[in-house]
């Protein structure tokens, strides 16, 4: 199984992927001296779509935690955010100029979608390849069922005509030993 690409981004921005994430469950740590700061841009009040997504060759990209970003989350005066989602994410974000923004928040940052749409969504993607699986399935069954009916019919077809062959071949030796009808 090769590593997740796991990436930090917001709509219509570059991607900034972070290479350090690997694995789940693992409580990961970064002090600011990274490639990957800063992560976006915040400018005055304007919110942001933004959020945590796994890279996928095949499929979109994976979708672990999507939120509006808006600089008045920062808790002023530290200028830090912190979005949690229990058992799944826990990421603090600083933006010591978002702090000092008009609006910028003092109130702890409340818990967004907390009504798990996300687990709706993995629900029918799995329903969804769980039915298109089932459909490969019975059509791949049944082309397998309709090959060998057809195998079997020309190979009946090829042993009759074998048959026929023979009697055929038999009417010609009598003839020519003058047998005729005398037994």
């Amino acid at each position: 199984m090769s590593k997740p690409s796991v990436y930090f981004g917001c709509k219509g921005e570059n991607k900034t992927l972070l290479p350090d994430v690997t694995k789940p469950g693992v409580l990961y740590s970064f002090r600011g001296q990274e490639s990957w700061q800063p992560l976006t841009d915040l400018n005055g009040k304007k919110c942001k779509r933004c959020g945590f997504y796994e890279k996928d060759v095949i499929r979109i990209d994976h979708v672990y935690e999507e939120w509006e970003l808006c600089p008045s989350d920062f808790k002023a005066p530290s200028g830090k955010y912190v979005f949690f989602k229990e058992k799944q994410l826990n990421a603090t974000f600083h933006c010591p100029e978002c702090a000092t923004l008009p609006g910028a928040s003092n109130a702890t940052p409340q818990n967004p979608n907390d009504d798990d749409d996300d687990e709706d969504g993995k629900g029918m993607r799995m329903f969804m390849i769980i039915v298109i699986t089932l459909l490969v399935l019975t059509v791949t069954i049944i082309a397998l069922v309709v090959a060998h009916k057809r195998w079997q019919k020309k190979k009946r077809q090829q042993e009759q005509a074998r048959f026929l062959k023979l009697f055929e071949e038999g009417d010609d030796i009598e003839d020519e030993l003058g047998l005729g009808t005398v037994i």
